[in-house]
């Protein structure tokens, strides 16, 4: 455990030391890295903006719940409980909402269980393909983002799929 505290320290007198040894300024270098980033955050605000409220208005309209009513024996059938179908749904769009679904599957199932680890593994092992998507391809010339996204999420079902399986096996 003491190493771990030191790790901190031990890097940024590395990086004094370097910064000496090149001669490169390490404050100047910060302040102008950090003043490149205001452009970025301005010219990314619009993509985030518009995948919040979009992933706001799809839960407040309830397209979210009728689509999880419509998938659910699908879901089923693969090896996912339905249980987790919400939390399923809901990763590629929020991950705020998601740990939301998933601290209601601990706090009704308990921590233990094929189910709320089924969730833990789908929770840690997904990513938030939407809100990504928007923050990388903010930037990009190119906007063709239909097939990263669909690749992205086909992989992230598969993996889910995987997931109930080895929760199942283990």
């Amino acid at each position: 455990m003491k190493f771990f505290s030191i790790i901190i320290p031990v890097l940024l007198i590395s990086l004094v030391i370097y910064s000496a040894i090149k001669k490169i300024k390490p404050y100047d270098a910060f302040a102008e890295g950090a003043g490149k980033a205001i452009p970025l955050v301005f010219s990314i605000f619009p993509y985030l903006a518009t995948i919040l409220m979009m992933t706001e208005l799809f839960e407040k309209s309830g397209l979210s719940a009728k689509l999880i009513e419509t998938i659910t024996p699908v879901t089923d059938f693969l090896g996912i409980p339905p249980e987790i179908t919400p939390l399923v749904l809901l990763k590629p769009f929020s991950g705020s909402g998601s740990l939301a679904v998933l601290s209601g599957i601990y706090s009704e199932y308990g921590a233990d269980g094929y189910i709320p680890r089924c969730a833990s593994v789908i929770f840690g092992s997904s990513e938030t393909i939407f809100y990504v998507s928007a923050v990388y391809f903010a930037r990009v010339k190119e906007k063709r983002l239909i097939k990263p996204i669909i690749i992205s999420l086909v992989s992230t079902f598969i993996s889910t799929i995987f997931a109930c399986f080895i929760c199942r096996v283990i």
